[in-house]
């Protein structure tokens, strides 16, 4: 099959990214023929406003000359304008709730705003899939034939090494942004004891409130943006990563989180409710609870045995989310399309 992918990214941190660069590689190995249309090969405006809407206009016009295409395949609302350049058929999926991501970032009038690009890509697809479960019941509710597929990784191609840069560490990896939680993180390290050590990784509109912090504190490293090599290593040698994200999918670090086979603690929010069985392999907390976040963190530094535990349980759960599984859940769809 020949399948056009247009997304507002496909590089970096960020889970739409990290879903784009999964599938697209399943897809090569399975012999398709691929192009990815995104911010990165598209003009766009590089004003943060602009930004998504000379995006969307960008992909639509490109699409347009783009006509040798048996799917297109949208993977964000914004993205799902381009359907009305093509023949081709077409897939749109969410990776969280929409206008509900748009109303934590932006506020209500945006949120308004946001709910005709959803609605019209709900209406052009010719399949909707959804990243958590969350979002496909959300979606369904509303009446829409919705496929769920989840967000996925490739569990082999994890670098083993390990990195391990203080006796106690945890982290967090992932955009430094409102809807990640990252406020909590800044409330977190007031309280955190000081032989535990906070290591983030990320980078976003709240980057400088992190540096300020990591000045502020001895035992909060800011790292920056690190490639995924990077990353890995240090997920291997924490006692676990913590996800204080007010709103989520299927998050990509916490799959790669719970392949380095460490607990996870999470809000009890979007897709981390099926990634993470409480006191099974990691704890579900509630969000903004940094006393909360806090005493669990505490409770894992504490006890080697239980984060032993909790690791274990984590691999074995992640291992139905690999690509060699999930790849062949959209490869079927697309095939149903054509027949």
């Amino acid at each position: 099959m020949k399948i056009l992918i247009v997304s507002p990214t496909q590089t970096g941190i960020g889970g739409t990214a990290k879903h784009v660069q999964g599938l697209s590689n399943f897809l090569k190995s399975e012999n398709h023929t691929l192009k990815i249309i995104s911010s990165e090969n598209t003009f766009t405006v590089p004003i943060k406003k602009l930004k998504n809407p000379s995006f969307m206009f960008s992909a639509f016009f490109k699409t347009k000359f783009n006509k040798d295409y048996d799917i297109l395949h949208a993977h964000h609302p914004i993205a799902a304008l381009s359907f009305k350049g093509t023949s081709a058929k077409k897939v749109v999926t969410f990776h969280g709730i929409f206008n509900k991501q748009i109303e934590i970032l932006h506020g209500e009038t945006a949120q308004n705003i946001s709910n005709k690009y959803e609605q019209n890509a709900l209406k052009w697809a010719d399949a909707i899939t959804a990243g958590s479960k969350e979002a496909y019941e959300y979606y369904s509710n509303l009446g829409y034939d919705v496929h769920y597929i989840p967000n996925a990784i490739d569990i082999g191609e994890l670098p083993l090494d390990v990195k391990q840069k203080y006796e106690k560490q945890i982290i967090f990896v992932g955009r430094l942004s409102k809807e990640k939680g990252v406020n909590s993180l800044i409330e977190l390290a007031k309280i955190l004891p000081k032989e535990i050590h906070l290591i983030i990784v990320g980078s976003g509109p709240f980057e400088n409130k992190i540096k300020n912090i990591a000045e502020k504190y001895s035992n909060i490293k800011f790292l920056g943006y690190l490639p995924k090599n990077k990353v890995i290593p240090l997920l291997r040698g924490s006692l676990a990563l913590i996800q204080p994200s007010l709103a989520e999918g299927i998050s990509t670090t916490v799959l790669e989180a719970m392949a380095c086979q460490i607990p996870i603690i999470g809000t009890n929010v979007g897709g981390n409710k099926e990634l993470i069985i409480n006191n099974e392999n990691g704890f579900l907390i509630s969000p903004n609870s940094i006393e909360e976040l806090n005493e669990k963190i505490i409770l894992l530094s504490n006890n080697v045995d239980l984060v032993e535990k909790f690791g274990n349980k984590s691999l074995e759960l992640v291992k139905k989310f690999e690509w060699s599984t999930v790849g062949k859940k959209y490869v079927k769809l697309y095939e149903s399309l054509m027949n």
